[in-house]
């Protein structure tokens, strides 16, 4: 098993060895039939500030009504929303909001700005939820979450607990993240016991297409993840799936990484209804994946 520190998102060379190229051959894959989708998209021109800073403004400004429960994401673009909600609540814009914040970073970012502020269980009932994605897939909407190093007290399963359960849900995205074909890394949450034998299979199925590193704590990385491997607060170990090559289908990654065991969650979401506010320095695209009958 190949196995090292994950410093950066930058993928190593792909090193694709014969067996790889036979294994990618009959591997299954997974095709997203484009007809279960309807894409809108419409553009803006920046009026001022950062792109990131005018995403969250109008994240806020075209889904946040008075009354709603709100799901508070982690990440610049949300800490940007979260602090421009604050204002409209403060100025009156907005009243009876409740935030449901996914990290200890949002939930102290929430409180700052003055957002009343909810704890998330199996009951709850999410209008609306912002996050930022790390890797979105261009069309069906598909994003990565859990790039970010998180606190200890912080939470993938969690997050996708809150984006799953929100009614309507955006993740707001510079365009360099919004790609056909992503690239990067994955993170899968794995049992601690067992973590290097749910690593080899891992490695297995994406021989040639993937290295998989334990990430650590603090300080870099060993062969095994370092002498600090980080630790979920529910006590998992986080690998970094890191691709060598463009993913041709999250879906059908997020679907293989489900078949093997130890493995107890991963970053991969999708969820409808859902929209991408993708900012660039030429204005911000809004895209929406409907969901239509499926045939």
């Amino acid at each position: 098993m190949r196995v090292g520190m994950a410093a950066s998102l930058s993928a190593p060379p792909c090193t694709c060895s014969s067996k790889s190229i036979l294994l990618r051959k009959f591997r299954p894959k997974i095709k997203l039939r484009r007809n279960c989708f309807r894409i809108s998209a419409s553009t803006s021109v920046l009026a001022d500030g950062s792109p990131l800073l005018q995403a969250a403004k109008h994240t806020v400004d075209a889904y946040v009504k008075s009354g709603m429960v709100i799901g508070l994401g982690s990440g610049q673009a949300s800490g940007m929303a979260i602090g421009y909600l604050g204002r409209l609540l403060r100025t009156g814009a907005l009243k009876d909001i409740v935030g449901i914040p996914m990290s200890i970073t949002s939930a102290s970012e929430a409180a700052k700005a003055g957002i009343p502020l909810d704890q998330f269980n199996d009951s709850s009932q999410i209008d609306f939820s912002f996050d930022d994605a790390d890797i979105m897939e261009e069309g069906t909407l598909i994003a990565v979450i859990g790039h970010r190093k998180p606190q200890v007290e912080d939470s993938i399963i969690q997050e996708k607990y809150i984006l799953n359960a929100s009614n309507q849900l955006a993740f707001m995205v510079k365009d360099s993240q919004y790609m056909g074909g992503p690239e990067g890394s994955i993170p899968v949450l794995v049992n601690s016991l067992n973590w290097m034998q749910t690593a080899e299979e891992i490695d297995d199925l994406f021989l040639g297409d993937a290295e998989v590193w334990r990430r650590p704590s603090i300080g870099h990385a060993g062969p095994l993840g370092g002498d600090f491997p980080f630790v979920t607060r529910e006590g998992h170990n986080i690998l970094d799936v890191i691709f060598t090559s463009p993913i041709s289908s999250l879906a059908a990654v997020a679907e293989s990484l489900e078949q093997i065991d130890g493995i107890v969650d991963h970053g991969v979401i999708s969820k409808f209804p859902c929209t991408a506010v993708i900012a660039s320095e030429s204005g911000l695209q809004i895209v929406d994946n409907l969901q239509r009958n499926m045939v």
